[in-house]
């Protein structure tokens, strides 16, 4: 069989990809990759962009464990459900409370049934026992007292709806319809229910309203969005949370009603509610996503302390109040893009809060044609692109495709719309993956190439890894977190002066050789070699998360490597080496770097300078290790004494200089203690404490005498005799490099 042409196999995969996805999209076929790539984006986006903060305008009553404890297990008596309203508004002066439960069944606990049956049958024998039982009972139908201390209050009842499949049983009295059925012509609200569980006739009578608290659950049972209307019957029920918000505004009639909007010649309608003059707008079918926040930004009130008295008048005043359980048991937990454990009455509350806002967000009528358009158009773009120009070109043509398809989906955000955007993604990084599968046969040219180029500049065990993934590796100019160190050799002029030529080679190679192998064992890339100065530097072209601390190790072991090295310098008659070492950590850029007669893989920036200048003043602090504040943030494993805060010449910012100790662990006691009296020594000539400072630089020098403290000791007599100005502050100016 003819195999095909590689051009054209390609585009045939691409266009099959394409197809696949557009497929999905259109709801010709179902893929769930994509649907949790739409799901695992959303939530990322949800928990980036979430609010943060307390909400004051929403509470939550909880019936926890303390509060089954002191009242009882749930069901409670209704008498015990009077008192609580009663508390709610006469005592806390709540705005509106909403029940996330059910008052399915009526309270016979006060044994007023059994009583009235007694006289139906004149067991009693006498006439005061009727006169007395009918004075009673009014206290004794705890179920009418509870209607009562319902009645002509913002109190919004909940119910539920039963889905198909499960009993169509219809218990309790439903309340009326919010709006009739003609208020969304186009409303597709899925399957509708075939049964109910609501509330006593009684209770939902005396309420002025009421609403469905079921929640939504997506594809993995994650509760993104909520159904905010539900038709049935002869029109449209609201949810709890338009419900609560309805009687906490007064209780005036929901509103609806559709927008129409033509884009291209294709209309498109946009249903929307009107709760207390809030307009929220809704997705095809009657939901909103979930406007979570983060955080705890609702309190939850205990109802033991609202009964006995205890809870706090500013936590329930002029509030929304939910009633709903987190007690285990009876807890309504539901997996949120935030928690595994979420309890559903705060669902509401996120709600309640979002529509308060104007932060409930929907997906608009026209995404899904927005979307297959995207899929299709993007698709044969990148393929194209592709073809014509290879993974390279293409690499940049995805990464930029990607970002305006991010950028449309924050823009999209900010409005308060959703619309799904893993497809179009999807089908960009499939396109590029098939399309970069067909450069398979080229890898090994490219792992020789990697290691030819980057063989000079890092250890062989570092080129071979690089060479086993060449792709991730550029030689390309890029800006990025590096650690760079500047090594050179104290007084090389007169060191030079004292030997022949060829010795002196020889002297270079010896101590270049030993400097080298350190750098390598710790993974460092060697820069240059200027005479006999050493640049190195950590975290390219290979990613090393820990390159500060390597930086700082290998400048330690390049130091303690000295005493051996001039032993056997010693031995054969050489001069002794004494270096000094500078460690910066910042921004710089790296990559292959020059003219077109000779490129250098190397680094350039503001960092590296810094990192020069460290080395070239560290003989003027007498310390063999100087490093910057960024190196100390980012190193965890070393102890570091400050120095020194410096003015460094062509820099105005000053920059505050270590000398690194050595590893945490185990660090000599001793060290660890000079280094702590030098830094208050150093607090106190900071502050211009010059007697506290010359005391303790004398103590330290008297205990084991280092350059570093006759040099402040020095600057301390100076500046006796000549006061600094009085904006001085500490930082030492250094007019050389």
């Amino acid at each position: 069989m003819k195999r095909l042409p590689p051009g054209l196999a390609q585009a045939i995969l691409s266009a099959l990809w394409v197809l696949l996805i557009a497929a999905h999209v259109g709801g010709v076929i179902h893929l769930t990759p994509v649907q949790r790539a739409e799901a695992w984006l959303y939530d990322a986006w949800l928990e980036r962009t979430a609010l943060a903060g307390f909400d004051d305008r929403v509470a939550i009553l909880d019936i926890d464990e303390a509060s089954l404890k002191s009242v009882g297990r749930w069901p409670w008596s209704r008498e015990v459900m009077t008192t609580l309203v009663e508390r709610l508004f006469d005592q806390y002066g709540v705005a509106a409370v909403g029940f996330d439960v059910v008052f399915a069944e009526s309270d016979t606990s006060s044994g007023l049934d059994t009583l009235r049956q007694l006289a139906q049958r004149d067991l009693a024998g006498s006439r005061e026992f009727q006169t007395a039982l009918k004075q009673l009972a009014p206290q004794l139908d705890y179920d009418a007292r509870f209607a009562s201390a319902l009645a002509e209050r913002p109190v919004s009842l909940g119910y539920y709806f039963i889905p198909e499949g499960y009993s169509d049983a219809r218990t309790g009295l439903l309340p009326a319809p919010s709006l009739p059925l003609t208020a969304f012509e186009p409303l597709v609200p899925g399957t509708p229910p075939v049964g109910y569980g609501a509330n006593l006739t009684a209770f939902q009578q005396a309420v002025p309203a009421a609403g469905f608290f079921n929640m939504r659950a997506d594809h993995d049972g994650t509760a993104r969005r909520m159904g905010l209307v539900q038709p049935f019957g002869e029109g449209y029920y609201v949810s709890l949370s338009v419900s609560s918000l309805q009687v906490a505004f007064g209780g005036d009639p929901v509103l609806a009603g559709v927008d129409r909007r033509s884009i291209l010649g294709r209309e498109y309608v946009s249903p929307w509610l009107e709760v207390g003059g809030i307009r929220l707008p809704l997705d095809i079918d009657g939901g909103v996503h979930v406007p979570y926040r983060a955080g705890a930004p609702f309190p939850y009130i205990s109802v033991a302390d609202v009964l006995s008295g205890k809870a706090a008048l500013d936590q329930l005043e002029n509030r929304i109040v939910l009633l709903g359980s987190t007690a285990p048991g009876l807890a309504d937990l539901r997996v949120t893009p935030f928690s595994n454990a979420f309890p559903g009455v705060e669902i509401h509350a996120h709600l309640i809060a979002g529509m308060l806002d104007g932060t409930t967000r929907v997906t608009p009528p026209w995404s899904d044609d927005a979307r297959l358009v995207a899929v299709l158009l993007l698709g044969a773009l990148l393929t194209g692109m592709l073809l014509r120009y290879g993974p390279t070109i293409g690499l940049a043509a995805i990464v930029a495709l990607l970002a305006l398809l991010l950028a449309a989906y924050s823009a999209a955000w900010t409005r308060f719309m959703v619309i799904p955007m893993a497809a179009p993604m999807l089908t960009l990084l499939g396109l590029y993956a098939l399309n970069t599968a067909y450069g398979f046969f080229a890898a090994t040219r490219s792992k020789r190439q990697i290691t030819k180029l980057f063989g000079q500049y890092v250890p062989p065990q570092l080129a071979t890894e690089m060479s086993r993934n060449p792709a991730h590796y550029t030689m390309e100019g890029q800006s990025r977190d590096m650690t760079v160190l500047f090594s050179d050799i104290r007084g090389f002029t007169n060191f030079s002066e004292k030997l022949p030529p060829a010795e002196l080679a020889e002297v270079l190679n010896a101590y270049l050789s030993t400097m080298t192998r350190i750098i390598q064992q710790h993974q460092g890339t060697i820069d240059k070699y200027i005479g006999d100065a050493v640049m190195a530097f950590w975290n390219a072209p290979v990613d090393l998360a820990d390159h500060a601390a390597r930086g700082v190790a290998t400048a330690l072991d390049m130091q303690a490597a000295l005493p051996k090295l001039n032993e056997d310098f010693a031995a054969r008659g050489w001069p002794e080496v004494k270096i000094g070492v500078g460690v910066n950590t910042g921004r710089m850029s790296v990559g292959n770097m020059g003219s077109e007669f000779r490129m250098s893989y190397t680094v350039m920036g503001d960092a590296v300078n810094l990192g020069s200048r460290l080395e070239g003043i560290t003989k003027q602090y007498g310390v063999g290790i100087l490093a910057t504040q960024p190196t100390v943030d980012a190193d965890p494993l070393h102890a570091f004494m400050k120095v020194d805060d410096v003015r460094v010449k062509g820099k105005e910012t000053p920059v505050a200089i270590y000398e690194p100790l050595g590893p945490k662990d185990g660090l000599d006691e001793a060290l660890r203690q000079q280094a702590a009296e030098f830094e208050l020594a150093y607090a106190a000539y900071q502050k211009q404490d010059w007697t506290a400072a010359e005391a303790a630089l004398q103590a330290l020098n008297a205990s084991a005498p280092r350059p570093l403290y006759d040099i402040y000791l020095e600057r301390i007599a100076h500046f006796r005799e000549v006061p600094p100005p009085a904006d001085w502050d500490g930082v030492f100016v250094y007019t050389t490099k």
